[in-house]
């Protein structure tokens, strides 16, 4: 079978349409809902999370992960909600929707489970950045990092024989995926993701993160006035858990060094604390914590 090849925005609203990606859970919805409510609190999260006992327990296991390090078990959820904030946890619930709902396309070297280890790491590491530059908009940076390639499976099963192409270029030639996309089809696979994001209804601005993390100079070129933009952006060219070198190591260094000024710590700690809360929120995710990491990754490119 021949697959189209479609080379406008158009075609990928197209495509996606004929997706039928289902809808994000009542639960998810939900806590969407309260997040656009400033009276909202913990009483308010903990008793939508309390109808779905599966995510119940989820949250619960990630309260008590290693990375909160709280000194006696947690097992009430509006305690739960209250000690991490409801960010933190609107951030999770959207992640457990989110990833649930993604398929896992059989499409030469693509690996879901790598994208969520990408995902997450990359979610960390720009919610780092932006505490040091404008913590108020740090969550809003690690949600739109943590879904950033969140439409890359989808495509990849629409146009299995094209992506697996595109995959296998990526690791020959060395290029953005993005770019190759762009070439290829006319649209990349954020576009993609800011269609679905708005379908879903997420936050504007998340959306707009979404759709803009590939542009890399774009992305980057005002930290201080735009930090979240420059920290998802950032986050996009970290290595991949999927590959064995760091192409975008130079550019990602070059722009980190243009942030530094406005109170950034040098790469290599940054990056050690990014490997370490790695290790300690990974298991209550359920995702495998793999030897390699950012700082040895780092260093093995000099």
């Amino acid at each position: 079978m021949i697959e189209p090849r479609p080379s406008k925005l158009t075609d990928l609203e197209r495509i996606l349409k004929g997706c039928q990606i289902p809808g994000l859970p009542q639960t998810a919805l939900k806590i969407l809902d309260l997040s656009h409510d400033p009276n909202a609190g913990p009483p308010e999260y903990a008793e939508v999370i309390g109808t779905d006992p599966g995510l119940a327990a989820q949250v619960l296991r990630f309260v008590n992960s290693s990375f909160f390090g709280f000194s006696r078990e947690i097992s009430s959820l509006r305690l739960a909600v209250t000690l991490v904030g409801v960010r933190t946890i609107k951030n999770f619930v959207l992640w457990s929707a989110v990833f649930s709902l993604l398929p896992n396309p059989r499409c030469g070297p693509f690996d879901l489970q790598v994208l969520r280890q990408d995902s997450f790491r990359r979610a960390l590491f720009a919610r780092q950045i932006v505490r040091k530059i404008r913590p108020v908009e740090a969550e809003e940076a690690f949600l739109a990092a943590l879904l950033q390639d969140m439409a890359l499976p989808v495509v990849a099963k629409q146009l299995p024989m094209r992506y697996t192409v595109l995959f296998e270029q990526r690791s020959l030639q060395r290029e953005p995926l993005s770019r190759l996309e762009k070439a290829t089809f006319g649209w990349t696979h954020a576009q993609a993701g800011a269609m679905i994001a708005r379908r879903w209804n997420l936050p504007d601005n998340c959306v707009a993160l979404i759709e803009l993390h590939t542009d890399f100079e774009e992305a980057t070129a005002c930290p201080e006035a735009e930090p979240a933009a420059f920290a998802v952006g950032l986050s996009a060219v970290l290595p991949s858990f999927g590959d064995a070198d760091w192409p975008e190591r130079d550019q990602f260094l070059g722009a980190y060094a243009t942030a530094q000024e406005l109170g950034l710590p040098p790469v290599e700690e940054l990056l050690e604390s990014v490997d370490q809360q790695f290790r300690e929120l990974a298991p209550a995710l359920r995702i495998p914590v793999p030897r390699q990491t950012l700082v040895g990754t780092l260093l093995a490119a000099t």
